[in-house]
C-alpha cells in the first residue's frame, strides 16, 4: 500500500477523539493479536568537520554513535510515557543502526521495532529515530549548533488490521 493509498483508506477519522471530541486511548482489546513491525529514518545533517569527528570518535562525551543507538533503543521501550495515547508495549526487538553519509554530510537512522500484539509500533520506530537523532544532536552541540534534524518518517509497517504500508520514497533527499 502507498502512502496515498494509506490516507484514503483511513476513513478521514481520527482514532484518539471519542464523539465529543474528547482525547481516548483506544481500546485494542477486540483487535486481533499479531506480528507488527515498524520501520522509521531521518538524519542529522552536519558540517563536514564535525561528521569527521564523530568518524574519528573526537568527542568528551564518548562514541556518538553507540550513545546514539542506545538511546534510540530506550526512547521505543518508554513511548508511552513521552506520547500521551501510546500504548504501553512488550517489545519484542529494536534495532537501531546509524550511518555515516559522507556525501551528504549526515548521521542517517534507522529504527526496526518488532512486536506481536494487538497494535503496531509505528510510534515507537519513530520515537527511536528522533531520540537518537537529540542524542546525536546533543552530543555535537559544542562544535556545530547549526545541525539540523530532518526526514524523519515512517519507512515501512506489517502487520495489524490496515495491511502494508510503504513509504513512496525518502524524505530529505536521501535514496
Amino acid at each position: 500500500m502507498s502512502a496515498k493509498d494509506a490516507d484514503t483508506n483511513a476513513g478521514n477519522r481520527f482514532t484518539h477523539f471519542d464523539a465529543d471530541g474528547n482525547a481516548v486511548m483506544v481500546d485494542v482489546s477486540a483487535k486481533e493479536t499479531t506480528a507488527r513491525t515498524a520501520t522509521a529514518q531521518g538524519r542529522v545533517v552536519m558540517q563536514r568537520d564535525t561528521l569527521l569527528k564523530i568518524k574519528e570518535g573526537g568527542f568528551k562525551k564518548g562514541d556518538v554513535l553507540a550513545v546514539a543507538q542506545l538511546a534510540g533503543i530506550m526512547a521505543a521501550k518508554k513511548t508511552p510515557d513521552l506520547i500521551p495515547l501510546c500504548h504501553p508495549l512488550a517489545l519484542s526487538s529494536v534495532k537501531v543502526n546509524l550511518t555515516l553519509n559522507e556525501a551528504d554530510s549526515a548521521v542517517e537512522i534507522e529504527a526496526t521495532c518488532k512486536i506481536t500484539g494487538q497494535t503496531g509500533v509505528e510510534m515507537e520506530a519513530l520515537t527511536a529515530v528522533s531520540a537518537a537523532a537529540l542524542t546525536v544532536y546533543d552530543m555535537c552541540k559544542a562544535v556545530d549548533k547549526g545541525m539540523v534534524i530532518d526526514a524523519i518518517q515512517l519507512m515501512h509497517k506489517a502487520g495489524g488490521k490496515s495491511g502494508e504500508y510503504r513509504a513512496d520514497r525518502p524524505a530529505g533527499g536521501r535514496s
